[in-house]
């Protein structure tokens, strides 16, 4: 009886990674698609948002929206809303104080910086630390753009 059971799992399991194989570009395509849109959708939000506010508001809401969750899809979303905020809202007076500079390779100290701002902001996972590394990316180009 149970190896009927576990032959009968294993032909469905089979059948479905060939049923997968089969349309993965479909698959992908569809997927792209929706992303595509739902990029769109919140590029438009972080504009609408940012109107009426300032790069530190953008960041806090960014926060906000993230919240406790921890899917990749939130992360990307909010990445998104924050870069199409942060470049369109009123400058915030002392937003890029104390940001580490943008490296292609992170040091310690900013490692610390990271851990240091999501503990105090409650929330945990690599969704917190990416809307922080746009930040630092958004303050550095800033400066250099400032600088030239």
């Amino acid at each position: 009886m149970i190896k009927k059971v576990l032959w009968l799992l294993l032909l469905v399991t089979v059948i479905a990674v060939v049923m997968f194989w089969l349309n993965r570009e479909q698959w992908l395509k569809d997927f792209n698609q929706e992303r595509q849109q739902r990029t769109t959708q919140l590029k438009q939000q972080g504009s609408a948002f940012a109107k009426q506010a300032n790069q530190q508001q953008c960041l806090e809401q960014s926060f906000k929206q993230l919240g406790k969750c921890f899917q990749f899809d939130c992360t990307l979303d909010q990445g998104v809303f924050l870069k199409s905020c942060l470049t369109q809202a009123q400058p915030s007076s002392g937003f890029c104080d104390g940001v580490p500079e943008y490296r292609e390779k992170v040091t310690e100290d900013d490692k610390q910086w990271l851990k240091d701002g999501c503990w105090d902001k409650n929330l945990n996972g690599e969704g917190c630390r990416f809307l922080y590394k746009q930040q630092i990316h958004f303050c550095s180009v800033s400066k250099k753009t400032k600088e030239q």
